[in-house]
């Protein structure tokens, strides 16, 4: 176990809407040295593993980023730059029409980076939606516990500080789940308008 490793342990992990997790139990390394994987201890023998990666370490907490925010957050800055030096190359042909055969070898290698683009930004939109799927099946979940604490609260068979205990908890995890639903739905509406396949026929048509 590296130094950083043995500074983790036992440190308490949130989510990125400020959730409580558990505390890193461990890590897995690769035989580099270099850390792999955590483990988060949820309580109750309940055991987490999650990538390395996906922490940011802070000096008196752990933030756990979900994997679909770092994968749509490095294709946005990958489409935001691409988007850039399309608009800059179109310029650049405009400007001068003696450009357009050196343009043209531009363009090939920005197609191709489209065209990988398409893909990873079809997969990730996929991801979304099935996480979007996720939120929703566990905010039903939820409902149907507070309704229920409701019923035995009618039904005197908790007291009301118990249902508000309930009521209390329940309200703070469906805040965060409506965090992330609208965050995802901002992220998708960014990658939507980011839009390349517009810009590729001019450039191709200039060239």
């Amino acid at each position: 176990m590296s130094e950083s490793d043995a500074v983790i342990i036992g440190k308490p992990v949130k989510d990125m809407y400020g959730a409580p997790m558990g505390k890193i139990l461990g890590t897995t390394t690769d035989i580099d040295g270099s850390t792999q994987t955590v483990g988060i201890n949820c309580g109750s023998g309940c055991l987490k593993q999650v990538p390395y990666s996906q922490l940011v370490i802070q000096p008196e907490v752990i933030i756990f980023i979900a994997k679909w925010r770092l994968d749509s957050q490095r294709l946005l800055r990958e489409k935001e730059l691409t988007v850039r030096r399309l608009s800059a190359l179109m310029e650049i042909v405009s400007d001068n029409d003696s450009m357009k055969s050196d343009a043209e070898i531009i363009h090939e290698k920005y197609n191709a980076k489209l065209m990988t683009l398409q893909r990873t930004e079809f997969e990730i939109n996929s991801e979304l939606d099935n996480r979007v799927v996720e939120i929703e099946e566990q905010e039903k979940s939820v409902k149907v516990l507070l309704f229920d604490a409701k019923v035995q609260l009618k039904s005197n068979e908790i007291s009301q500080e118990t249902f508000d205990h309930v009521q209390k908890e329940t309200d703070e995890m469906l805040q965060h789940m409506k965090h992330e639903k609208d965050e995802i739905v901002k992220v998708k509406s960014r990658l939507a308008n980011l839009s390349l396949e517009d810009m590729i026929p001019s450039v191709s048509t200039s060239a």
